[in-house]
């Protein structure tokens, strides 16, 4: 069984193609190097939301990455992200082309 968490997120202050550069170059490889890692992606649901996905082998480090995000958001961007939900949960089903991205 794999886990997932996702999390929605209201932006506060700038757009989320800089919001992706920042987790890109901040938070990601922070979640990546941690053991138990798999994928994680980040969604733009517009009208200044956006919404986290990560995939995990087990559900500790599932919500270990909770806490790894917490504590990232409230030192490097505390007034630019809120969070408003987050969620950790069995992986029931999660399908792509091969090959693709």
């Amino acid at each position: 069984m794999r886990y997932a968490r996702f999390a929605t997120y209201d932006l506060l202050k700038g757009d989320f193609k800089e919001l992706t550069k920042i987790v890109e170059e901040g938070i990601l490889p922070l979640i990546s190097s941690e053991p138990g890692y798999l994928n994680y992606g980040l969604v733009d649901a517009k009208h200044n939301k956006f919404v986290s996905i990560s995939i995990w082998e087990t559900r500790e480090a599932a919500q270990k990455s909770a806490t790894l995000a917490a504590d990232w958001i409230k030192e490097n961007m505390p007034n630019r992200v809120r969070l408003v939900t987050s969620y950790v949960g069995d992986l029931a089903l999660f399908h792509g082309v091969p090959g693709s991205a």
